[in-house]
């Protein structure tokens, strides 16, 4: 028997476009947003287990480790929040022309990278 069926794209065939590339990194951010924001809430919570276990969590924040993390939860945040506001213009009916998305694609993923930068150096004030 032999199989006329049509081929779907596959990896040797497929390009990759910047919507695709964003939408895959719109998902990947928000689960590991969600991790974030649940050991944030977990951070807090050993406030009220005193003055020890906060601690141990002041010294790894301080560490290079624990300020990568910081920075990459920056980015992530920041991405997600970029292409949001690029996925509530679009709910409103906005930008789908092939050109537009390729714009606003290229905004979200360069804009995250500014948006952390930005929030760094004003973050470098405070401290």
């Amino acid at each position: 028997m032999e199989n006329n069926n049509p081929l779907s794209p596959h990896i040797q065939i497929y390009r990759w476009h910047i919507s695709s590339l964003v939408s895959i990194s719109h998902r990947i951010t928000g689960i590991i947003n969600i991790a974030a924001i649940t050991i944030i809430c977990f951070w807090i919570a050993s406030l009220l287990l005193g003055e020890n276990s906060y601690e141990f969590t002041k010294v790894f924040l301080n560490s290079i480790l624990g300020k990568f993390i910081i920075l990459g939860l920056t980015w992530s945040f920041s991405f997600q929040i970029l292409s949001e506001i690029r996925h509530l213009i679009m709910d409103l009916g906005y930008g789908f022309e092939l050109k537009v998305t390729k714009i606003t694609g290229l905004i979200v993923i360069i804009g995250s990278f500014f948006l952390t930068i930005l929030i760094y150096l004003i973050g470098k004030q405070f401290i």
